[in-house]
């Protein structure tokens, strides 16, 4: 079955950096386009970031423009993101999902994100 497994979340002071990881199985990874979104406390879903099956096309929400970069190495099934310049508006929870062009079908549960002094 699908699953996808996201790691490396964590506490980090503004201006910090992370990287999250998401780990995918049961389906053919380098077919699929691939997405992050995020949830912060009390509020809506939010999508930042996304990048075709091979991984030369990406996309990102304006808040993230500059500060983050996806990417991806489908010999590991595996998809990140990096994120650089850490704002505590950027605390969330982030999700890695699959995209199949005309809707986001399989979700991971998340990893928590937290940008704090």
């Amino acid at each position: 079955q699908v699953q996808l497994v996201e790691s490396g979340g964590g506490l980090v002071q503004p201006e910090g950096s992370l990287r999250v990881s998401c780990t995918a199985s049961g389906f053919s990874f380098n077919s699929y386009s691939m997405n992050w979104l995020r949830q912060a406390p009390g509020k809506g879903l939010e999508w930042i970031s996304g990048l075709n099956f091979g991984g030369d096309v990406t996309y990102y929400e304006d808040s993230v423009k500059g500060r983050f970069t996806i990417s991806r190495d489908n010999t590991k099934n595996t998809l990140y993101l990096q994120m650089n310049s850490l704002k505590p508006e950027d605390t969330a929870l982030y999700y890695c999902v699959r995209d199949r062009g005309y809707d986001m079908d399989y979700w991971g549960k998340g990893t928590q994100v937290t940008v704090s002094s």
